[in-house]
């Protein structure tokens, strides 16, 4: 369960800024959107807001960065760089690390764990754990200086041997899950139910979709999950074909031809094909089907609901936390509703999984039942680093918040709760006058 992720110096985000799925106080409507885990309550969902290039893709995609950047610890080298990405509208901020730090519930511990880094090292690292009582630190590191304290439980011997493999531009964790230290490798189990999904290019999805069509346990909610989005094939299966250099275009050149070969020679490919109905002259259903590639015929709405059906369906079963930028990208309303309320039901959602979104859909706000400290809106401060709050943090004059019945969607277009568009209103007079001079 993910509690909060923190993020600063990372492409828009300069100043830290904190993502809380935590609970704000004083909310009275939505308890079926609250999950709790050893006495511990978060949000299952939290929507962003905001205009184009508020910095709402860097803050998801700040997220995904720190999941990738414990896993690519194991395998890269000494001379590897590190995905150094800092903010660069404000004096001295290139100089200045990056840092992540995430809390999060596994298990029967909550965890706090972040590093600090620049392009070529590791800087800080650090980890807590909280059971009962105060939280206490596991390890901390500064620099190559790593102390690990007697919380984390293994042999001194294992311990000195992932401290001496850690290499300047690797985490210490990624190392004690290589010595297979048992902590490590449960934090590695939650990260692995972590998830990130760019909305406009779902192709990486599709591979995760393929794998799990491959598993009864999956293949049989997956096909049941699309037939129930009314996107047109009655039924989706996977088809592996080796590769046939005889395929390839005629007008090919052949030195082109024997490159691919190469490459490609004994590979298996694999595509989805989608299974639809074939109907008689009177317009009526017949037994007979057809089958064509998902990919090629289909529209880009279903292609994009079928890549994303593996990853949704996974994370709803295992309980992890989905995360996707701009979800409502080539969908119609309906069926981003619809993917967002599994989440959001709990006779669905039993794992306690969690989905953060980004999104322009305005009717999201009205349609859905979110709560005030679900819906964040994300602008731009006085020196263009990217700021966040959610509706419950509003106050008006009279010190009242927004009401939970309010329609939040008209509210939001006129411009009350902010992360909007700030748009010229003499640009269309400018235009129209720059034509009448080239007429």
């Amino acid at each position: 369960m993910l509690i909060s992720f923190n993020a600063s110096n990372f492409r828009s985000i300069g100043a830290p800024l904190t993502v809380s799925l935590e609970l704000a106080p004083k909310q009275s409507t939505g308890a079926e959107n609250i999950l709790q885990r050893n006495g511990i309550h978060a949000l299952n969902t939290i929507a962003f807001y905001g205009p184009n290039s508020s910095g709402k893709s860097n803050l998801l995609k700040a997220i995904a960065v720190f999941d990738r950047m414990i896993y690519m610890s194991r395998s890269t080298n000494s001379t590897s760089k590190l995905p150094y990405d800092p903010f660069l509208l404000r004096e001295d901020y290139q100089r200045k690390p990056t840092s992540f730090e995430i809390v999060f519930v596994h298990h029967e511990s909550r965890y706090r764990y972040g590093f600090t880094y620049n392009q070529t090292d590791i800087i800080e690292e650090w980890l807590f754990r909280k059971k009962v009582g105060r939280e206490v630190q596991v390890f901390s590191r500064e620099g190559e200086t790593i102390e690990v304290t007697s919380s984390l439980k293994a042999s001194a011997k294992i311990i000195d041997v992932a401290i001496e493999a850690t290499r300047h531009n690797a985490l210490f964790l990624a190392m004690c899950d290589s010595f297979n230290i048992a902590e490590a490798k449960e934090i590695f189990e939650w990260f692995g139910l972590l998830n990130y999904a760019d909305g406009l290019d779902t192709s990486r999805e599709q591979i995760a979709t393929f794998s799990l069509l491959e598993e009864d346990v999956f293949a049989n909610s997956i096909k049941s999950y699309l037939t129930g989005l009314k996107l047109g094939f009655e039924d989706v299966f996977i088809e592996e074909k080796e590769f046939d250099a005889n395929e390839l275009p005629d007008d090919m050149p052949d030195h082109i031809k024997q490159s691919i070969s190469k490459d490609l020679s004994g590979k298996v490919n694999k595509s989805a094909w989608a299974v639809h109905s074939m109907y008689d002259n009177e317009g009526n259903k017949t037994k007979s089907k057809i089958s064509w590639m998902l990919e090629e015929r289909e529209s880009e709405g279903s292609k994009k609901a079928f890549h994303l059906s593996g990853p949704i369906l996974f994370t709803l079963r295992k309980g992890g936390i989905l995360i996707i930028d701009e979800i409502e990208a080539k969908m119609h309303p309906l069926l981003t509703k619809r993917i967002i309320s599994l989440f959001l039901d709990k006779k669905i959602n039993t794992k306690g999984a969690q989905l953060i979104f980004a999104t322009h859909d305005t009717n999201l706000l009205s349609s859905l039942n979110l709560r005030r400290d679900q819906i964040y809106f994300v602008e731009k401060n006085k020196w263009e680093s990217t700021s966040i709050y959610a509706l419950s943090d509003i106050r008006y004059k009279n010190k009242k918040s927004e009401r939970h019945d309010t329609d939040k969607e008209k509210r939001y277009l006129e411009g009350r709760y902010g992360g909007i568009p700030e748009l010229e209103t003499s640009f269309v007079n400018d235009i129209i006058e720059s034509y009448g001079k080239e007429g």
